[in-house]
């Protein structure tokens, strides 16, 4: 059964658990969503299928999905400026070369488990090839480079029954808008954990100041994480030890040899991995992207990621400020309303002041923790293959650890 799923009512973002934990000094947007981006559209799609659907997979139980986020509706003609970062490199993001290479991101980004990034590949490029085909030739006469990031939800998911679909992302360009994205067990975060816990998709955003021109201007910046990473010990709430603090708990009663760590599936050899997405309709070109994208580390490194060995943490970032067109026409080929147009955005794009740009920066790991908080406050307890089961964070618990820590434990 394919669903488009949000968290039961059981469930709430951090701010609404936890309302007096510092979480930046900057507000956030309407949404708190990276949908407060002007233009930016998301859509979450996740499919789940109980034990015995696969007569060849008995024991196959199916929690996966796919998010799918258009930098601006008309992504295929009007490329953002983007900017990419592999604060460690075991996983994937397809196009980064190109996206290094160009500073240009002319496709949606698509999130999806680690066996499925062939067929979002796919569905890009088969929906682009229904939408832009030579109408007079039917034949393709472009090209495009397919933005497929992905993490491992094989502890929740048959991962190997490759469940995700092309039909999904085509579906997922077509309905994407302009929502709050749906946070916890839903699109590719569908099945993932973090530092113990289950998570999966997470968004928040923040509104900041900036100069361009001379002139001072607010704009907003959007995270949107797919996490899956991490050890219980070291996640953090803020400036609280929570991971630390539930494992002394047990330890105390007398539970640690039988339960040593709150990570309910110990035997996972690979840390896991994070996608993170910034959004922004700030005007930075790619080297200031680049900067703002190195920032989501740090709001990584607040809620206890540190980028092990075998975590991809693979970060992109994009300005929807500028239009650029991807495949101008060259020469005597342009019409003089092209050729002007041309001229306007190479020549004379606006770009935030770099001595006012601290607060984008502040603005990005800002958004980034709360995503990550987000998504582990709004998941679920999940089944998966073989009797595994991983615990959503006891929410009242949680308030409770926060609430009186003191500081000093």
């Amino acid at each position: 059964m394919t669903s488009q799923t949000n968290a039961s009512s059981s469930r709430a973002r951090v701010r609404d658990v936890l309302p007096n934990l510092h979480l930046g000094f900057h507000s956030t947007g309407p949404l708190n969503s990276i949908t407060d981006v002007p233009g930016v559209l998301v859509h979450t799609q996740s499919l789940h299928r109980p034990e015995g659907h696969n007569p060849s997979r008995p024991a196959s139980i199916i929690n996966t999905g796919v998010t799918t986020i258009l930098p601006r509706r008309d992504w295929f003609d009007s490329a953002c400026y983007a900017a990419m970062f592999s604060f460690n490199g075991s996983g994937e993001l397809t196009g980064s070369h190109w996206i290094n290479e160009t500073g240009l991101l002319a496709s949606p980004i698509v999130l999806t488990n680690s066996f499925g990034v062939g067929a979002c590949y796919d569905g890009i490029y088969r929906y682009a090839v229904r939408e832009f085909v030579d109408k007079d030739t039917n034949l393709v006469n472009w090209f495009l480079f397919p933005v497929i990031g992905e993490t491992y939800d094989g502890f929740m998911n048959d991962i190997g029954a490759m469940a995700v679909t092309s039909d999904m992302v085509i579906d997922g360009i077509e309905k994407a808008s302009s929502e709050r994205v749906k946070e916890g067990n839903t699109g590719g975060g569908t099945g993932m954990l973090t530092m113990g816990f289950k998570a999966g998709t997470g968004s928040a955003s923040r509104t900041v100041d900036a100069l361009v021109r001379g002139e001072k201007k607010q704009f907003s910046v959007g995270a949107l994480v797919q996490s899956n990473f991490g050890k219980a010990r070291d996640l953090r709430f803020g400036p609280v030890p929570v991971g630390r603090i539930l494992e002394k708990e047990k330890s105390e009663k007398g539970d640690a040899k039988e339960e040593k760590s709150t990570d309910a599936v110990p035997e996972r050899k690979k840390d896991g991995s994070i996608i993170i997405v910034l959004a922004t309709d700030a005007p930075l070109h790619p080297v200031q992207l680049q900067r703002l994208i190195k920032r989501a580390t740090v709001g990584l490194a607040r809620t206890g990621g540190f980028g092990s060995n075998s975590s991809g943490d693979i970060f992109i970032a994009f300005s929807t400020a500028a239009g650029v067109p991807r495949e101008p026409a060259i020469g005597g080929e342009m019409t003089p309303q092209e050729a002007q147009f041309i001229a306007t955005v190479e020549l004379s794009v606006d770009v935030v002041q770099d001595t006012t740009i601290n607060g984008l920066f502040e603005a990005a790991a800002e958004a980034v923790e709360e995503s990550i908080l987000n998504a582990l406050c709004m998941a679920e307890t999940m089944e998966g293959p073989n009797g595994a089961r991983v615990e959503a964070i006891d929410l009242e618990k949680l308030k409770s650890i926060v609430e009186r820590y003191d500081g000093g434990r």
